[in-house]
């Protein structure tokens, strides 16, 4: 049962506000990153709302 919660928990989708409290950049800095192919790109959740998988996040992070 342990390995289900993980995976749920990788699922997540974090909003900006989130991922920035999470990864400790900019707004600018983070979109700069995404544009160079250099940080994960953000998943279009509706027409005016955007997210980033917390697994995908994860992944970034343990790579740096």
């Amino acid at each position: 049962m342990g390995a289900a919660v993980a995976v749920q928990q990788q699922d997540k989708f974090l909003r900006f506000g989130a991922v920035a409290e999470m990864i400790g950049l900019s707004r600018s800095t983070i979109w700069r990153l995404e544009q160079d192919g250099k940080f994960p790109k953000r998943v279009q959740l509706g027409s005016k709302s955007v997210a980033w998988r917390l697994s995908d996040l994860n992944d970034w992070m343990s790579s740096r």
